[in-house]
Parts: structure tokens; sequence; C-alpha cells
């Protein structure tokens, strides 16, 4: 149970064959149950949950999540502080090693990467301050619904990964801020909503769907090297490990991002005439290259 009152929950279940409708109806309903004919990936789920929402604030909550009594309260607290913030980024810990991190919100390298503050690092305060962060994590994300109205929701056309990173780049083109709160506290599970080869295709393509859609033009000209040794040093570990699934299925999805890319181009030209910020500011927002 949350301490903050007046919560509405809505589960959108993906064409699941496995009775979670039933076992839904049986033991919660109270739930606004959404029912899917067909898998329409991470993205189509949400949107479809974001699009029956009635509240100011809307939160993705993966189906592998446990929020603490606090939470809720906690985010719409940051909210209320702060009108500029229309994301919060939750504290998230493994839920079977809760002294350990999942996310402290997301980051997005000058270089083109995306990934989790503070992943796999055991939990000794480090990220116990209230700051701006890129973006949320997907999995624990809650968005103020005046933003969403501007900028639009998740794109479909990214299915599953990093959309979460997509959203927040149109958010922070249009001045919007996330704020990562670590008193709003999320459990993770990290077994139900995806992984494997599945999350190598997505991810390989994906990022190259980010850059070519969102990474302003200035940018581009200013890292493009680093932006290309990135991907090619993502593209040769693939090649060189081609024998495993995973691999191939980073290569396939490599390619298919090269593929798409005239049509993220399209979508290019929208969102570029979206921004209302300086280079300056978007980059300073973002981080020096992580390595690998």
């Amino acid at each position: 149970a949350q301490t903050y009152p007046d919560i509405e929950v809505i589960i959108v279940d993906n064409a699941s064959t496995d009775g979670s409708q039933d076992y839904i109806k049986t033991h919660y309903p109270s739930v606004h149950l959404i029912e899917l004919d067909t898998n329409t990936g991470f993205t189509g789920a949400c949107n479809t949950g974001m699009k029956a929402a009635k509240g100011d604030y809307i939160c993705l909550l993966n189906n592998d999540t446990e929020v603490d009594p606090n939470w809720a309260a906690a985010v719409v607290n940051a909210f209320e502080r702060y009108p500029q913030v229309g994301m919060v980024a939750s504290k998230m810990l493994l839920f079977n090693q809760r002294d350990h991190i999942h996310t402290a919100g997301d980051f997005f390298t000058v270089d083109g990467r995306a990934g989790n503050r503070g992943v796999w690092q055991k939990d000794e305060g480090q990220f116990d301050q209230e700051e701006f962060v890129f973006s949320a994590c997907g999995g624990s994300s809650v968005y103020r619904r005046e933003m969403l109205d501007q900028i639009g929701l998740l794109d479909d056309d990214f299915f599953f990964l990093l959309e979460d990173v997509d959203l927040g780049w149109r958010a922070q083109l249009t001045g919007w801020r996330c704020l990562y709160t670590p008193s709003a506290i999320v459990y993770h599970h990290l077994s139900a909503t995806g992984g494997g080869v599945t999350a190598s295709f997505y991810d390989g393509r994906n990022q190259i769907y980010l850059l070519v859609k969102n990474y302003p033009r200035e940018l581009w000209r200013k890292y493009r090297w680093l932006i290309l040794k990135a991907q090619w040093r993502q593209f040769w570990a693939a090649l060189r490990a081609w024998r495993g699934k995973a691999a191939r299925a980073r290569l396939r999805g490599m390619l298919a991002g090269i593929r798409g890319i005239p049509y993220m181009l399209k979508k290019r030209r929208q969102i570029q005439q979206m921004r209302t910020v300086s280079i300056e500011t978007l980059e300073a927002i973002l981080s020096p290259p992580q390595g690998n």
C-alpha cells in the first residue's frame, strides 16, 4: 500500500497466455485491466496504458517491480517542487540484493551510448543526493502529463529497449528536465520483462535509431568520430563472438538500424524543429565516454 492516497492502477496485458488476466480479475478486481489481442511490445503496451490514465503524473512500472510504501508520495513531491521537471527517475535496487543498485537514473554519453547510473554497484550512499539526470529508466519512470501532451508518448518503432532514452531526448530538446529522486525507491527482479537474444537485437538497432533521430547536428559534427568508433567497437565485438546467439542478434539489430536510417531521418526533421534549448545546454547534460 502507498502512503499517497490518490492512485489509479492500470495493468496492460500484452496478449499473455499464462492465465495472468484471470488471476488479476480474481485477486485484484479493482485494478483497471486492459487486455490486448496481440503483443504490441513494451512501447505499445505502455502507450495503451498512458492513453487510458487520468492522472497528472503517469508512471510506468515493469511487472517485476515492487515499490516502497512512500514511493508515490516522493515522486509527487518532486514534481510539485520543480515545475520544469517532466520526468522523475526512481532509485531502483535489486529485489534479491536490496543493497545493490540497478539504476539511479539514465545517462547519455557524447559518443552516443545510453546507460544506467550505478548499475550493479553496492548501495553505500553514493546516489543519495537528488540531482538532474538525462532520463528515467522505463522500468519505473514517471512523467508529467503536460510534458507528454507536448512531446508525445513512447515511439512504437522502438518496440522494446531504449524507448525511455528516446523519450528523454525529446524532453531535453524541449527544455524539460529529469530529476533523480533517491527517496523514491523501487525493487526490481530483473527477470520477467525480457532480455537475452531479443534484448541484444533491439539494443543494437535502437542505439542507431536514437542517434539518427535525436542527436543534434552540431554535436554530430563535434563527436562524429567518437560516435562511429563506439559503434564500430560494438560491431567488432559482436562479430568476434558471432557464434553466440546474442552476438548474432546484435549484428542483425545493427544492420536493421542502418536500414532504418531513411525512416528515422524523416522523424528527425520534426523532432529537431521542436528544439527550444541551446546546444550548450544539451552538451552539458551529456556524459563523457564510458569506455566499453
